[in-house]
C-alpha cells in the first residue's frame, strides 16, 4: 500500500518536481557539509599562522634581551649534555626553550612540521621541578597527545575546535619531571599512513629533500627533530609510526611494548581495537636521549596516574651491561624486497657487531605474510572499517591515504568479489582486502586467539636459538611525497612487531650511495605487482639520504632493546643531521 502510494506520487509532473526537490536538497546538504569542512580547515590554518607568529615574536624578544647567547653551541649539545648544564645552572631553562623555539620556527618554514605553539611553556618555566630528570628540557609532542586547551585534530575536521580538557598522562609525567612541552607537530589524516599530510594543516616535507616524505604518522616529530628543532619528542606507533619517520629522517626512535607507557588521554580513530596494540615512545637524535626519556617516564608518577600500566621502573643494570649479545638477524622478510641501501646497511651492521665480539645467528620469524595480511590487517579492520570511516563523514580525504577510504567503503559482497577477481593477478592486494571484511564476534575472538598463538610460536623460535635481540632491515630511504599510500605492502618490516607486540627501535647507520641508486634502477621486488613498482619509483633520487636498521627484543625488554640500539649506534657512524 505504501509503495503504491509512493509510485503514484512520483508519477507525472508533481513526481518530477518532488524528485528535483530531493536532488536539490541532497546537493544543498552536500554543499553545506563541504562548507563546514572548509571552515574547519580555514580556522585550523589561521590558528597555525597565529601560533607561528607568537613563536617568532617570543624568540625575537628573547634574542634582543640576550644578544650574547651562543645558540649554535646550545643546539649542538646532546640531550644528556643539555640536561647536565640545566641542572648545574650553567644554562637557564629560558635559554634552552627560546633557542629551540627559534630553531623550530626556522625548521617549520621549510618543512611545515609545527601546527601549534604551546605558549603555556613560557609560564611553566618557573614551575618546572628542578630535581626532575628532564628539568628545563624543551619537548615536542605529536598532535595526538592530549594537551589541555589544545585540539588533537588528527587532520580531521570532525576534531577541529574540540580542545582537550586535561593533559594526557605522559604529558603530566613529563611536566612533573621538569620537561617543557613547546610545540605540537603534524600528522597524516587519521594517522593511518606512513606519509604526513592532511587537509587541515597541509603537507610536511622531509628536511633532507623537500620532495621526499618525512614518514608517518609521527612525521612532524621526525622532521623537526632531524633538522635540530627539538631535542626530544614523543610519538605513537601501531604499524611503524615512530620507526618510519625515524628511518626516513635519520634519527632514533623506540616503539615499546604496547602497555609499557600510558596511553591515557591520547586521541585516536579506532577506539576499542585491541587486537593490535598501539605504543607510545620517544624520538631523538641519539639512543642515550631515548633512554633518558624512558627513565623519566617509568616512574611512580606514571604508575600512580595510570594504574593500568605495569609498575616496571627502568632497569639500569640491563641498559648499562656490556656483556656480548647473541643476535638473531635476517637480510629480508621475503615479502618486501630490501632496497640495495637497506641490504647494505644490514650487512655492514652485522659485520661491525661480529667484529665487536657479538654472536650473529640467522633467524627469520615464521610465516610473515600471514602475520601481515591476515593478523595485522584483520585486527585493524575487523569491523570492515566502519568505526574508522566515522571520522571521515563529510570530510575531504587527503591523497596520502591512497585508495584506503574508497576500499573500506565498499560493501562486504563487493570486497569478496574483488578478492576472487584479484587473487590470480594481485595476490597480496587480494589477501589484505579479504582481511578488511567485517567479521562476527566469534570470528574476532578466533583472530585474537590466532594472534596470540602466532606470538607464542615466534617466542618459541626465539628461545630455541637462545637469542638476546634481533637485527632486521628497516624500510628506507625516504619515499617520494604521496607514495606511501600507493605501496602499503612495504610496511611488512614494522607491522610484524606491532602484531607480536615486541619492542623495536630504529637507528640510522649509513646513507644512500651512488652505487645503491644505480642498483635500485633494477629493483623489481618479489612479486612485481603494483606495490613493488610504486616502491621502486618512490625510492629513486635518494643519494645522501639516511638509511637505518631495526633492533628488536622480547616483550617488556625495552632496556635490552635500547642497550642493543646503543651498541649499534656506537659501532656505526652515520652522516651529520640536516641542521
Amino acid at each position: 500500500m505504501v509503495l503504491d502510494e509512493l509510485c503514484t506520487a512520483l508519477s507525472g509532473t508533481s513526481g518530477a518536481a518532488l524528485a528535483c526537490c530531493l536532488v536539490a536538497a541532497a546537493m544543498a546538504l552536500r554543499w553545506s557539509g563541504r562548507r563546514t569542512v572548509r571552515g574547519a580547515a580555514a580556522r585550523a590554518r589561521q590558528r597555525q599562522r597565529e601560533a607561528l607568529e607568537s613563536m617568532d615574536k617570543a624568540a625575537q624578544r628573547f634574542r634582543l634581551q640576550n644578544p650574547s647567547l651562543d645558540s649554535e653551541a646550545l643546539l649542538a649539545l646532546t640531550l644528556p649534555q643539555l640536561v647536565q648544564k640545566l641542572h648545574s645552572g650553567e644554562l637557564s631553562p629560558e635559554a634552552a626553550l627560546f633557542t629551540y623555539v627559534e630553531k623550530a620556527w626556522e625548521v617549520n618554514k621549510r618543512t611545515n612540521c609545527v601546527i601549534t605553539y604551546l605558549e603555556e611553556g613560557e609560564t611553566q618555566l618557573s614551575q618546572a621541578p628542578r630535581q626532575g630528570l628532564l628539568y628545563g628540557v624543551p619537548l615536542s609532542l605529536k598532535e595526538c597527545f592530549g594537551y589541555k586547551g589544545q585540539d588533537s585534530t588528527l587532520g580531521l575536521s570532525v576534531n577541529e575546535g574540540v580542545p582537550a580538557e586535561c593533559d594526557s598522562v605522559v604529558v603530566q609525567v613529563l611536566k612533573l619531571q621538569g620537561a617543557v612541552p613547546f610545540v605540537l607537530t603534524n600528522v597524516p589524516q587519521s594517522m593511518f599512513s606512513y606519509d604526513c599530510s592532511n587537509p587541515l594543516f597541509g603537507k610536511t616535507t622531509n628536511p633532507w629533500k623537500s620532495f621526499k616524505t618525512p614518514g608517518g604518522s609521527s612525521g612532524g616529530e621526525g622532521a623537526l627533530i632531524a633538522a635540530g628543532g627539538s631535542p626530544l619528542g614523543l610519538g605513537t606507533d601501531i604499524g611503524g609510526s615512530i620507526r618510519f619517520p625515524s628511518s626516513f629522517c635519520g634519527i632514533c626512535g623506540l616503539k615499546p611494548t604496547g602497555n609499557r607507557l600510558s596511553k591515557m588521554g591520547l586521541k585516536g580513530c579506532n577506539y576499542g581495537q585491541v587486537a593490535v596494540p598501539s605504543s607510545v615512545g620517544p624520538m631523538a637524535r641519539d639512543v642515550e636521549s631515548l633512554a633518558l626519556c624512558m627513565r623519566a617516564l617509568l616512574c611512580e608518577d606514571m604508575f600512580r596516574l595510570d594504574p593500568s600500566v605495569p609498575p616496571l621502573p627502568f632497569k639500569e643494570e640491563v641498559y648499562t651491561s656490556s656483556r656480548p649479545l647473541r643476535v638473531g638477524y635476517y637480510e629480508t622478510d621475503n615479502y618486501t624486497m630490501p632496497t640495495p641501501a637497506m641490504k647494505r646497511a644490514l650487512l655492514e651492521t652485522k659485520e661491525r657487531l661480529e667484529a665487536a665480539g657479538h654472536t650473529l645467528v640467522p633467524f627469520l620469524p615464521s610465516n610473515i605474510p600471514y602475520a601481515v595480511e591476515n593478523l595485522w590487517t584483520g585486527g585493524m579492520f575487523s569491523d570492515g572499517g566502519s568505526s574508522f570511516l566515522q571520522n571521515f563523514k563529510g570530510d575531504f580525504v587527503d591523497p596520502c591515504l591512497g585508495d584506503l577510504i574508497l576500499i573500506l567503503k565498499l560493501p562486504r559482497w563487493l570486497k569478496g568479489l574483488l578478492v576472487f577477481l584479484l587473487k590470480p593477478l594481485q595476490p597480496r592486494l587480494a589477501a589484505c582486502l579479504s582481511s578488511m571484511r567485517s567479521r562476527s564476534t566469534q570470528k574476532l575472538w578466533e583472530l585474537q586467539h590466532r594472534i596470540e598463538m602466532y606470538r607464542n610460536s615466534v617466542i618459541a623460535q626465539w628461545r630455541a636459538l637462545d637469542l638476546d635481540v634481533l637485527l632486521t632491515p628497516m624500510l628506507g630511504p625516504a619515499m617520494d611525497l604521496n607514495a606511501p599510500g600507493k605501496a602499503p605492502g612495504a610496511i611488512s618490516y614494522t607491522v610484524l612487531y606491532n602484531c607480536l607486540d615486541f619492542p623495536a627501535g630504529v637507528v640510522p647507520v649509513t646513507t644512500v650511495t651512488v652505487e645503491d641508486e644505480a642498483q635500485m634502477e633494477h629493483y623489481r621486488g618479489y612479486f612485481g605487482d603494483v606495490w613493488d613498482k610504486e616502491l621502486q619509483k618512490a625510492m629513486m633520487k635518494s643519494v645522501g639520504l639516511p638509511v637505518a636498521v631495526q633492533c628488536v627484543a622480547l616483550p617488556w625488554q625495552e632496556e635490552l632493546c635500547l642497550r642493543f640500539m646503543r651498541e649499534v649506534q656506537q659501532l656505526m657512524t652515520p652522516e651529520k643531521q640536516p641542521l
